[in-house]
């Protein structure tokens, strides 16, 4: 018999996970132990909030789950921002925290209900009642999200649980998949005279992009996305249309406007995928029952779904008049870039850009997001990676670090905000003590950009949105990370450029005007 943090890292690494991010504390210790004895690697993050939104990164770099670790009472509660995040994306995460032992009177040093807390936020908060039964619960977890659910699994662990013996467990439960409806699904495809694909994370999660591509390529149905699904069909190919939505293209917009059948794979439906979609027959394919609407759905991967489907063809006028209508309004990212010479957030975005079409690009939130959203072409998935659906200040930071970990062969630019960059900026510890050569870019205007703008629109005048910043080169420096001040436009590309080629950590400070950015227009 083994004690069961012993058991649990032995799962995970048998699972075939090479990294768990964290931060130590009292209750999670001999899960600590068990971890230094094992070959997993442990990232140590400056924080708790630090490590979800990398093992987040880590994900959505890789396509599979990522996992974090963090102790009990103040610990756990740090992840707690992070966790809606990874959510609200439907990011496949493991979350384990460590708790005070089972029984004792109220009142204990750090105590509080983190079932009860993480429960509304996850697909499951469950606290083990025994070594034996926690064995089960976490390869259960990795179970579930390798076949296809995807979501936050929370588990909170006693210590005395994680000090228990425990048995490695047999038999992990299936995944259920519903197939009924599937002749319904058939008919409606059949009878479409302007079909459309929505295409959602859920192709990346199902590991179904290459089943998607061949569909696409062989059935000539256009294609629009959601923002974390940008890439499953590269962007100019000529049935992708772009994003949809809240940000969209226009011609991705004029054909959710006027589709009369939309085949939904993997993705939530939000009000923001939605914002520009007219009233077409739904078919709604998604392994999450929560999240299923339209006229006819399907609880499946989309792989599965993929492999049931026969042979089909879309209308090729249909086609015809959406190639037309991309033509004649093509999206931002493939318009020159903006001139005039001013030094502005959206000069230096696009100048970031256009210096590293392949590396992975990792947002943070403010204002230079909604520039990046417009200025990049993604042509390969899991390029362009934000958390959109919930858009937390400070997760680009240690959200580079997990994708960079995922992935050492791609260069990885995080692009931030001076206000965002500050909320994790702690973490360039973990990126200087672990050499990542990641390339920093922090858009510094000195304010809390899209805060004064929408004061100004609401208000007439702005208030507490000014910053007082640090020397964030010298701040670079103390780390032991080299770093560069760009004061005009024409210099940004070579910056970007000399950062990637070196090899080492780097940090880009641009000195930018501020900027209004353009409100959504989801109509076509």
């Amino acid at each position: 018999m083994k004690m069961c943090a012993e058991v649990l890292a032995g799962i995970l690494e048998e699972a075939g996970f090479t990294h768990i991010f964290g931060h130590p504390g009292e209750q999670i210790l001999p899960l600590y132990e068990a971890l230094r004895k094992s070959g997993l690697e442990h990232v140590l993050m400056r924080h708790e909030q630090g490590a979800v939104h990398a093992a987040d990164g880590y994900a959505r770099a890789s396509g599979g789950p990522g996992v974090c670790v963090a102790t009990g009472g103040p610990g756990a509660l740090n992840l707690v921002m992070g966790v809606a995040a990874a959510s609200t994306d439907s990011v496949p995460l493991i979350v384990m925290t460590g708790d005070l032992p089972r029984g004792g009177g109220p009142g204990r040093f750090q105590e509080v209900d983190l079932e009860a807390v993480f429960r509304p936020l996850t697909r499951m908060s469950m606290t083990p009642g025994s070594g034996d039964e926690a064995s089960m619960m976490l390869a259960d977890s990795i179970s579930s999200l390798r076949r296809g659910l995807t979501g936050v699994i929370h588990i909170n662990l006693p210590r005395d649980v994680l000090e228990e013996d425990a048995c490695p467990p047999v038999g992990p439960s299936e995944v259920f998949r519903e197939l009924s409806d599937m002749s319904r699904a058939l008919e409606l495809l059949g009878s479409a005279r302007r079909p459309l694909i929505l295409a959602g994370g859920g192709v990346i999660w199902g590991n179904a992009v290459g089943e998607f591509r061949e569909f696409i390529e062989n059935a000539r149905i256009p294609v629009v996305t959601t923002y974390s699904a940008r890439g499953v069909i590269p962007e100019d190919h000529p049935l992708c249309l772009g994003m949809t939505g809240t940000r969209g293209t226009p011609a991705a917009n004029h054909a959710a406007g006027n589709c009369d059948v939309l085949l939904v794979l993997g993705a939530r439906l939000s009000e923001r995928t939605l914002a520009a979609t007219g009233n077409p027959r739904v078919i709604h394919v998604n392994t999450d029952p929560s999240v299923l609407r339209g006229d006819v759905v399907l609880q499946m991967d989309v792989g599965d779904f993929l492999r049931e489907l026969p042979e089909l063809k879309g209308p090729e006028g249909w086609f015809k008049e959406l190639a037309a209508y991309r033509r004649d309004n093509p999206p931002i990212s493939e318009l020159p870039p903006p001139g005039g010479g001013a030094f502005v957030t959206s000069a230096a975005v696009r100048g970031i850009l256009d210096a590293a079409p392949d590396a992975t690009i990792v947002n943070d939130a403010g204002s230079h997001t909604t520039w990046v959203t417009l200025h990049r072409r993604v042509l390969r998935e899991r390029s362009l990676i934000f958390s959109g659906g919930f858009g937390p200040m400070g997760y680009g930071l240690p959200a580079a670090i997990g994708a960079k970990l995922a992935d050492p062969s791609r260069d990885v630019i995080m692009i931030a905000g001076d206000g965002g960059f500050q909320m994790t900026i702690q973490e360039l510890g973990t990126v200087a003590e672990l050499e990542l050569p990641i390339t920093m870019c922090i858009l510094n205007n000195k304010k809390l950009d899209v805060i004064r703008q929408w004061q100004e629109m609401n208000y007439g005048t702005s208030y507490s949105v000014e910053l007082k910043n640090p020397d964030f080169i010298r701040l670079a420096d103390a780390y032991g990370i080299g770093a560069e001040r760009i004061l005009r436009v024409e210099d940004v590309s070579g910056a970007v450029e000399r950062a990637l080629e070196s090899g080492e950590p780097r940090l880009l400070e641009f000195m930018v005007e501020g900027e209004d950015i353009p409100l959504p227009g989801v109509r076509p």
